[in-house]
């Protein structure tokens, strides 16, 4: 891990000094946050000033000598400020019929906002119907969904401080599932539906062949999109999340195993980019400017001839020039037979990597389980927000 670390150094030569000696000596992942307290509590005092009055500069409040730890220090992205850097995403267990949302969702992402999150962000919510993985999914895609939703938001800015977003999804190929507790991705017996993918490869041998996507089918595709974004942003929502990964329709624009399109839209990365930024275009323009736009990319395919890092980095950097002030940095499920990591130093590492090659702030998704691992990423810069994904049901 050193040798990495001095290889690629440059990558922290913008550091402030008390954070570059903070992220230098949690090189490893062997020394931490709460290992470092333990050691020498005065240094992390001090890196506890340091962070709160970067967070709030010209605040008077920053300069207290009792500071909270980085997680719980406030972050200004895109006009919004945000009381922490705690995101909760829950994964509700309930079934929505056509798209609608069910009391139990309210209830139950009601409960999580006011356990003191900065943002609460939706699951993946369909932009239409085709782009649904399951028959339980919720969408946005028809005005009685979207006043669900702005009761959802309602609820939440009236009884909490924490902010709410909404994640935007076209499944693509992965859609037309059973619903999860019958299985990951396996084809529903009756009641399919249609999939649109930038090629006709099927996402594993049981799963439905997609149709390649036409340029009407792009066109009409993009209208949903923009669509749900005014409808997300009339309900109230505070930041909004194009979902770009797990395997759904735009992750595999992007990714060479899925996309071998032969058109503008396939090709090399810069084509197979087209698309997506057509769609974070698009999007922008209708999402109010003073509303976070965040997008949701893999940071790897982690299987032999799919995306790889440097094309993370590349792909976070367009998303970014294009508008996007977060981006969430997911890995693998591009195909169902890749070869994934899903430990936390691998993913804790692309997001640090991407945030500070790319230039952009990004959201780590780590399975992180303890604040202590929040605490050192945070504090050194390896990303700005931490992601937890809470399961909730009745």
């Amino acid at each position: 891990e050193s040798q990495r670390y001095f290889e690629n150094v440059r990558r922290y030569r913008g550091y402030e000094p008390m954070q570059f000696a903070f992220h230098l000596l949690t090189r490893s992942g062997r020394i931490t946050w709460d290992n470092l307290r333990n050691r020498d509590p005065y240094f992390v005092a001090d890196v506890e000033r340091w962070f709160q009055s970067s967070s709030r500069p010209g605040d008077p409040e920053s300069e207290l000598l009792v500071t909270p730890p980085p997680m719980f220090s406030p972050l200004e992205i895109g006009g919004l400020t945000v009381s922490n850097r705690i995101v909760m995403s829950p994964m509700p267990t309930f079934s929505a019929h056509d798209g609608l949302l069910s009391s139990g969702h309210l209830d139950a992402v009601s409960r999580i906002a006011v356990g003191g999150a900065g943002i609460v962000l939706s699951g993946p919510v369909a932009v239409s119907s085709q782009g649904r993985v399951t028959p339980g999914d919720v969408g946005i895609y028809a005005d009685e969904q979207a006043v669900l939703w702005r009761d959802v938001v309602a609820s939440i800015h009236a009884g909490s401080s924490a902010r709410i977003g909404i994640m935007l999804a076209h499944a693509g190929r992965r859609g037309s599932t059973r619903p999860r507790d019958g299985g990951l991705d396996r084809p529903l017996l009756t009641g399919n539906w249609p999939l649109l993918a930038p090629s006709a490869m099927p996402y594993g041998p049981g799963n439905q062949t997609p149709l390649a996507m036409t340029c009407d089918d792009l066109a009409r595709v993009q209208e949903e999109f923009v669509a749900a974004t005014i409808r997300a942003a009339n309900a109230g929502f505070d930041l909004l999340q194009l979902d770009m990964a797990h395997g759904g329709l735009l992750a595999s624009f992007l990714s060479p195993l899925t996309n071998t399109r032969d058109d503008e839209n396939g090709g090399d990365l810069q084509g197979r980019l087209t698309f997506p930024l057509r769609i974070v275009d698009a999007v922008r323009s209708v999402w109010p400017a003073d509303r976070p736009l965040f997008a949701a990319i893999p940071a790897t395919d982690w299987q032999r001839g799919g995306l790889r890092l440097a094309d993370g980095i590349t792909i976070a950097a367009e998303m970014k020039e294009h508008g996007c002030d977060v981006i969430t940095v997911h890995a693998g499920q591009t195909t169902p037979d890749a070869h994934p990591r899903y430990d936390f130093e691998t993913l804790a590492g692309y997001a640090d990597v991407i945030r500070n090659e790319a230039g952009v702030p990004t959201m780590s998704t780590a399975y992180m389980t303890t604040s202590n691992q929040a605490n050192t990423l945070l504090a050194g810069g390896r990303c700005d927000l931490v992601l937890y994904s809470p399961v909730i049901g009745s």
